[in-house]
Order: C-alpha cells, then structure tokens, then sequence
C-alpha cells in the first residue's frame, strides 16, 4: 500500500533545484521521445545543455515535459516532478558544471509553464511479515 501527497509547487521547483539529471519528454517524428539529460534551474526557468548534433537541437519553440524523480530504498519514500514548458534554443548561460561526457554547444530554455508533483510513501500492510 502506498501514501500519495500532492506537492506544491514550491516544493517542486525545490525538488527539481536539487537535482541534476531527469528525463526531457517530446515529440520526435511524429512519435514520443523520452532522453535522459543533465539540467539546473536558472531564474527560474530549466536549462538543458545540449550537444550540438542530436535530437534535443532540433527543438525549438517545441512543448516538452521534463520529469525527474527519487526513491529512497532505505525509507521507501520518493517523490517525483514534471515540469511542462515551451523550449527555446539560447547561445549560453552560466551554471553548473556539466555531468554528462562531452562538449556542449547549445543550451535548451525552458521557463516552466505547468508544474506539478507527487511525494510517496510505501507502507507495508504486514509489519510483522518482514520479521518472519
């Protein structure tokens, strides 16, 4: 059995702050496409970095939905947030160092239109069947 608790959207914008890699959610012919991708938060608004050649440069003034999430194994509480916004190519902006291998040459801005999340909380319904 699990808990679910909507979070606000302060505390999604806390979560996603806090966290460096989610997955970017767009339409890549015609056909959903969901890549793994390291991000911050900038002003506010989410900025993917980008390579250069792939398929995040081809987007350009296209919705996408960037979803990140965590799980605790220990205390079996987890959240996850999915942030909605129109993203728009930029030359560059200042922020973390990036994580993921590989020059990158165009960033992603996404200024977060829909924001929205949820924290979970497992609860085993047998405490004693752990023990046994």
């Amino acid at each position: 059995m699990s808990q679910i608790r909507p979070l606000t959207p302060k505390e999604c914008v806390d979560l996603l702050a806090a966290t460096p890699i989610g997955r970017l959610a767009f339409s890549e012919d015609a056909l959903p496409a969901i890549h793994p991708v390291n991000f911050f938060l900038h002003r506010g608004d989410i900025i993917v970095r980008a390579g250069g050649t792939g398929a995040l440069d081809r987007l350009g003034h296209t919705v996408v939905a960037l979803q990140a999430d965590r799980i605790d194994k220990n205390s079996h509480i987890g959240w996850s947030v999915v942030a909605v916004g129109k993203a728009t190519a930029i030359a560059a902006v200042d922020g973390p160092a990036d994580l993921a291998p590989g020059a990158r040459t165009r960033f992603l801005r996404i200024p977060i239109e829909i924001i929205t999340g949820r924290l979970v909380r497992l609860i085993d319904d047998d405490p004693g069947a752990a023990a046994s």
